[in-house]
């Protein structure tokens, strides 16, 4: 999108570097089972100053007091954990690159998670996109005058806190097998913390323990990236280890409700040019004329899953739970990165850590290409030049 830096870029790809970029990013880690794109974006200024505006209108809708108030239904009653705090520690903005009618590059809001993201891998992303082609200083993936050493010591204080890195783990279900374990490693990698599965923690009472070595450590500081909606129809996986929702002497980064309130449940709440009309099902009194313009989305789904793109009547009459449910108006993605065949459309996240008792931090940023219907994966299995990625901001 800054066509000098594309045309230096495209000119000096090869396959071969390519592959051994792919080689370089997964040394010492274990495969990466998600397609990383060909390139990186570069982002020009003028769209990353409306990506900072575009974070800071729905930051400060959460920092509302009554925030918590518009939110509570969002979290499912058999869902909902105690002991929440005050302030998410992670936001992350997922915008459609668009063109507005000005035919300017604009961002579109798309998605939205109080719940932490690649904040490893991206900077590792960035460093051997750097080290395997000739990407000039002009532009960084760093925002808001962060370094390597000024972000990793912030990652710290967000994720360790006030504790010795043994004392926290980043947990999931099974955490060395996820999609994105590479993050996880990564992350292990640069603040020192445990990764563990579920079952390899156990409760005595209200403390949470491990093993090592033949020693028991208290767990007291949880880096959460278990999502509930991925375990929803198997509760059973709890009587190994323990149950989120128990009262326990543990701290969440960051508490599970927080994955709730900051979701697609916040988006009709937001009146701004960089969001697209959104509205819960069961507030729309009438149906648009023109549904083939609008996409509904299930509020509680991950990663595109039940989003039905050609709306019809019959698809909103076969809804049996629209409470459930955004009616979201289409955007209209432009092709705006070019590869050697044609244009590609891309998507930026706006990756912010927010630590207790301080203010949201814009970051880093994640990227992803699509030459599908949507961004996801599954869309693009048959592509090249798709996938996950990184922006480069001038």
């Amino acid at each position: 999108m800054i066509p000098a830096q594309r045309q230096k870029y495209n000119q000096q790809f090869t396959n071969e570097k390519y592959q051994n970029f792919l080689t370089q990013l997964q040394s010492s880690y274990p495969e990466i089972p998600f397609r990383v794109a060909e390139t990186p974006l570069f982002v020009p200024k003028s769209l990353k100053e409306k990506l900072i505006v575009a974070g800071e209108e729905i930051i400060k809708l959460i920092k509302q007091p009554n925030f918590k108030a518009l939110t509570q239904k969002a979290i499912p009653s058999e869902w909902n954990v105690p002991n929440e705090n005050d302030q998410p520690h992670f936001l992350t903005f997922d915008f459609g690159i668009c063109k507005n009618q000005a035919g300017e590059l604009t961002p579109m809001l798309i998605e939205m998670q109080g719940f932490p993201s690649l904040y490893g891998f991206q900077h590792h992303l960035a460093k051997t996109f750097k080290s395997s082609f000739d990407i000039d200083d002009s532009v960084n993936h760093f925002l808001n005058g962060f370094t390597e050493d000024k972000y990793i010591a912030l990652l710290k204080e967000v994720i360790i806190g006030q504790h010795k890195p043994e004392e926290v783990a980043l947990m999931d279900v099974d955490a060395p097998n996820q999609k994105t374990a590479i993050d996880f490693f990564v992350t292990q990698k640069m603040l020192g913390i445990k990764i563990l599965a579920l079952e390899e923690i156990k409760k005595e009472g209200k403390r949470l323990f491990y093993e090592e070595d033949g020693n028991k450590i208290q767990l007291k500081r949880i880096y959460n990236r278990l999502i509930f909606d991925e375990v929803a129809n198997n509760a059973e996986i709890f009587k190994n280890s323990f149950d989120p929702r128990e009262e326990l002497e543990v701290e969440w980064v960051t508490h599970p409700n927080w994955f709730y309130r900051v979701s697609k449940f916040t988006m009709p709440f937001l009146k701004s040019e960089f969001v697209p009309e959104t509205r819960f099902l069961n507030k729309i009194e009438k149906l648009h004329a023109d549904l083939e313009n609008y996409v509904l989305k299930p509020l509680f789904s991950f990663a595109g899953m039940g989003v039905i793109i050609d709306v019809t009547e019959t698809d909103i009459a076969n809804i049996k739970d629209p409470e459930n449910w955004i009616l979201q108006r289409k955007v209209n993605y432009e092709p705006a990165v070019q590869s050697p065949d044609g244009g590609v459309k891309a998507e930026i996240r706006m990756m912010y850590l927010w630590p207790d008792g301080g203010e949201p931090q814009l970051c880093i940023n994640l990227a992803r290409l699509s030459r599908g219907k949507m961004i996801g994966v599954r869309y693009n299995a048959d592509f090249d030049w798709v996938g996950g990625t990184v922006g480069f901001m001038e």
